[in-house]
């Protein structure tokens, strides 16, 4: 699990290195998070254009797609898989969709999320991505791209890197053979990069007159997120790798070739 440092690239973070039960790790260069990409610059940036990224898995709405597309590295495809599809078309985007704009109308927030409503809108909306048949077919969609060694380096991300890419991130660590401590220290690890990433914002929105705990729930991520979701997994499908087969429709052999491909030694059974 590797910081790497970028000017236009918020939160960018290499899986590689990410220990695994029994020793082996996460191969290095295969398989990369981060934020949005719309403000991505090669010539500010030659160390993220130099990690030869094939593959640009966005999570994002159709709405985040399209005021802020992707710039992405030369040689790049891009794969949408729109992770909250399903809670757009219902009852309008969620918070972790809309988070400059959540952050731009301190009474909205107050209203919406204050006293402490932040936290349960964000446990609901884990839940929504283990169950909703978007989130479903997107995180299916992420798996079957990492399994397949034509797909190069993968980079994957939604708006700030934390939810959607979060739970991602937990699903495809969890599927390797990480176990619950280093699966949760990697989801945590972001804190830092996403509230300086936002930090503009949360200062406007607090000068403003926002709540900073309102700000911090909706910027940051908790340990109780992580937990709302794997606790979906654990009502629904009774373990990871039943919810990867069943719910996600990706089976054994494509969780096969996705360990033989990323991890960097004898890979851990089934679960």
């Amino acid at each position: 699990m590797t910081a790497i440092p970028a000017h236009s690239v918020a939160n960018l973070r290499d899986l590689g290195g990410t220990p695994l039960a029994g020793g082996p790790t996460v191969r290095p260069g295969l398989v990369f998070r981060a934020g949005a990409l719309d403000r991505f610059e090669p010539d500010r940036d030659p160390a993220v254009a130099g990690l030869g990224i094939r593959t640009v898995v966005d999570l994002r709405t159709a709405a985040e797609r399209a005021e802020r597309p992707d710039r992405l590295p030369s040689g790049a495809r891009l794969v949408v898989a729109d992770v909250l599809a399903d809670a757009v078309s219902g009852s309008g985007a969620p918070a972790a969709a809309r988070l400059r704009h959540v952050l731009a109308d301190p009474v909205a927030a107050e209203q919406h999320l204050g006293g402490g409503r932040a936290q349960a809108v964000f446990e609901d909306l884990y839940r929504d991505l283990v169950s909703s048949p978007s989130a479903r077919a997107a995180y299916g969609t992420l798996l079957l791209e990492l399994a397949d060694p034509a797909a190069g380096p993968v980079l994957f991300h939604c708006t700030a890197g934390k939810d959607r890419t979060g739970w991602g991130a937990t699903v495809l660590l969890s599927l390797l053979g990480a176990d619950s401590e280093v699966v949760s220290r990697e989801y945590l690890a972001v804190n830092g990069a996403v509230r300086e990433a936002f930090a503009p914002l949360i200062e406007g929105f607090t000068a403003q007159g926002g709540d900073p705990e309102v700000a911090l729930a909706v910027v940051g991520v908790v340990p109780s997120y992580l937990a709302a979701g794997l606790g979906e997994v654990a009502s629904r499908y009774g373990s990871m790798g039943v919810y990867v087969r069943e719910g996600l429709g990706v089976g054994d052999e494509a969780v096969r070739r996705l360990r033989t491909r990323l991890v960097n030694s004898p890979t851990p059974p089934l679960p």
